[in-house]
């Protein structure tokens, strides 16, 4: 029965992220925590698919500048908003495999450990993978190895 609520909860009202924190830790990725998240990755989603519409449109309203140095500042410009996109791509693909660990009942778990990534890490980097340890120790030997 209180999985009943907690689903209706989940679907008539999303947490915020105070209520969220103030949940026991027994209610690790329970519904209205997958929600929470789902929902923040859907408005990432949707703001990086909005930049790249953008970016779109400010590439095909190029004009043509006769100034040597105007025109330079223009491609430099256009080849730094095309990084950013890039780098957005990339975000794009970890939050759409995010989304899709949701689905699957995989979010929010070490891929490495099986441990809780932890609410904390997921608010600051809601695509995260490995708890903040395993993330540690990948880094490290990285560093040590250059993987």
């Amino acid at each position: 029965m209180a999985t009943k609520s907690t689903a209706a909860k989940a679907d008539s009202h999303l947490l915020t992220e105070k209520e969220l924190l103030a949940m026991p830790e027994s209610d690790y990725m329970n519904e209205a925590q997958l929600a929470f998240f789902r929902n923040r990755l859907k408005l990432l989603e949707q703001e990086i698919l909005n930049n790249a519409d953008t970016t779109t449109e400010n590439l095909r309203e190029t004009q043509f500048v006769p100034d040597p140095a105007d025109r330079a500042t223009i491609e430099e410009e256009h080849a730094l908003e095309l990084r950013t996109r890039d780098r957005e791509r990339k975000l794009l693909k970890k939050v759409q495999q995010s989304i899709n660990l949701i689905d699957s009942g995989e979010y929010g778990w070490c891929e490495e450990t099986g441990e809780p990534i932890g609410l904390q890490r997921l608010l600051a980097r809601p695509t995260a993978t490995l708890s903040l340890e395993a993330q540690e120790r990948r880094e490290m030997r990285q560093k040590l190895y250059g993987d």
